[in-house]
């Protein structure tokens, strides 16, 4: 326990300096971010680049982007039924309409990547219920257009349209609809489940960074950012949650995008260059493994570390120990070469299954971790950075 105290006290000195020592606090985040008072959450908005190491320019970024926050969520969400209203009613724009200007055109786009979205976020970490819960801070309180894409994802049925052009230069419609509604929650009018602002901040992500389609498991990638800010102890920055999530998941996508696109796949930034960089790490600190499962038992590892590096470990762990986890990735100097390191280490520590196990074997452990302490495991991907540096 003093132990513990005199972490905590070491970060609170760090942060409450009018200007933050970067080194210092990087070196502590590796460590692991004390789970109090809001810490974490400061430390990870800091690493991820959302607010300034000076503290005195906080309140005014923190209400800047706040309010750009709103603005976007008003653009982007869109639904036609807005505009009849707003003109008493008079169609201005017909569901049919092959405009491109189209409002309903627009909206029935949406609704593809919102399909995608909704699909993904209501079975978000089904191990806990805080997903499942209603937040304090609901937009749809809030009045305006916000609560129009709560509307659309509650309907049962959600029509969505791909246009496509024949040959002869005629337009072709393909209609889906959302299947039907899985269980989950019943709230009261006018309560949003955590699920539901997740869902709005990657809706809102993907319509305001169209260059980086949503793709799945980006909500896992959400999931713990949002967990963590949300769990904030402090009112103000809890109601914020929301805007806060969104700026930090964008600015970490900046960073790990390559790996959901597929394009880059066979580049060096891809996922192919990552995957290649751990099996020769793998391959410098224990040859024997690699040997076998690259020879003996031909394992591509896009079988399983794909999913490792893409999700940054959050499917490989429960969330408390992804939480600690990303701790050390943020705070990773050489942002997620310690992630390869961990790969590497989770391979190492099943070495004697792994060399007795065959291709069905290996590919059943690789795929299912099975449990490990986590501290141990930080341990050795450290002992394997240490020693073994990209």
């Amino acid at each position: 326990m003093d132990r513990f105290n005199t972490r905590v006290a070491e970060f609170k000195d760090l942060l409450s300096a009018d200007v933050i020592d970067r080194a210092k606090l990087h070196k502590l985040c590796f460590e692991g971010c004390p789970d109090t008072d809001g810490i974490r959450a400061t430390c990870w908005k800091l690493l991820l680049g959302y607010i300034p190491w000076d503290t005195r320019q906080w309140n005014t970024e923190l209400a800047k982007k706040r309010e750009t926050y709103q603005q976007l969520m008003t653009e982007v969400i869109f639904n036609p039924h807005d505009t009849e209203e707003a003109s008493g009613g008079e169609i201005v724009d017909h569901p049919l309409s092959l405009d491109s200007d189209s409002g309903w055109g627009r909206f029935f786009e949406d609704n593809t990547t919102l399909l995608q979205i909704d699909h993904d976020t209501r079975r978000l970490y089904p191990d806990i219920s805080f997903f499942q819960m209603p937040t304090l801070h609901p937009q749809t309180s809030s009045g305006a257009n916000k609560d129009s894409l709560r509307k659309r994802v509650e309907r049962s049925c959600l029509p969505s349209q791909k246009v496509g052009t024949a040959r002869n230069g005629i337009k072709n419609f393909s209609t889906t609809s959302k299947p039907e509604r899985q269980p989950y929650v019943t709230l009261k009018d006018g309560e949003e489940a955590h699920w539901e602002v997740a869902e709005r901040i990657l809706f809102v992500h993907a319509k305001t960074y169209p260059g980086i389609d949503y793709v799945q498991g980006m909500n896992e990638i959400l999931g713990p950012i949002y967990y963590v800010f949300s769990s904030h102890p402090d009112p103000t920055w809890q109601k914020y949650a929301e805007a806060d999530t969104f700026f930090c998941f964008a600015s970490l996508m900046t960073e790990i995008g390559d790996s959901f696109t597929r394009s880059l796949d066979q580049c060096k930034a891809g996922i192919s260059g990552q995957l290649q960089k751990m099996m020769t790490l793998l391959k410098s600190k224990d040859p024997a493994l690699y040997k076998h499962l690259t020879v003996t038992v031909k394992m591509d590892p896009m079988f399983f570390a794909f999913r490792w590096t893409t999700l940054l470990l959050s499917q490989e762990f429960l969330l408390p120990e992804v939480i600690r986890l990303w701790d050390s990735f943020f705070a990773d100097e050489k942002r997620f070469a310690f992630l390869l390191h961990m790969c590497c280490a989770m391979m190492i520590v099943l070495r004697d299954q792994l060399l007795e196990g065959d291709f069905s074997t290996c590919m059943k452990l690789l795929q299912h971790f099975p449990s490990y302490d986590i501290q141990r495991l930080i341990q050795k991907g450290q002992d394997i950075g240490r020693f073994h540096p990209f």
